[in-house]
């Protein structure tokens, strides 16, 4: 049994429809063969065959699919990575951190464009940007202490065997 992705993109589904269609019009296959040969149910090898007869081979490709078109266009989102390219605190923030939060009111001041900041996760993982959580230290550390204990004490220690 060969693997075989869990969702396909729309143009391995186009490419497997165009498959289908070559090897409907071969006619060396009955339908029953070629659904077990592309990995699909009979009924859609039988509607591609309608679909064939009534529109051609361009029937079976893909379409442009609808839906409303993304608040934020190609120039928007090279705006957006500069802009955080400068940093958080070239835009007032206190520290270097980016939030969602922080993030949709850089995108709302710059561009005039409002998105959720729990929807903009998914336009930030689009463009490359992932969760970072900063790594918490204690405020008391003494990062020299610390040194001087793994230099000196901890030696020691070794040697006696504790």
């Amino acid at each position: 049994m060969s693997w075989k992705p869990s969702r396909l993109t729309r143009s391995q589904l186009e490419e497997r429809r165009l498959a289908g269609a070559r090897l409907l019009g071969e006619g060396k296959l009955s339908q029953a063969k070629i659904a077990r040969e592309l990995g699909v149910d009979k009924s859609t090898v039988s509607q591609w065959r309608t679909i064939l007869e009534r529109a051609g081979v361009e029937g079976l490709k893909a379409r442009i699919s609808g839906g409303r078109p993304p608040r934020l266009s190609e120039q928007g989102q090279q705006q957006l990575l500069a802009d955080l390219r400068k940093g958080a605190q070239a835009h007032g923030y206190p520290d270097e951190r980016w939030t969602l939060s922080r993030i949709a009111a850089v995108l709302r001041d710059s561009q005039g464009i409002r998105y959720d900041p729990d929807h903009l996760s998914v336009v930030m993982r689009r463009l490359g940007w992932s969760v970072q959580r900063p790594q918490s230290k204690a405020v008391e550390r003494d990062e020299q202490k610390i040194q001087t204990w793994l230099e000196t004490t901890l030696p020691e220690e070794l040697k006696k065997g504790r």
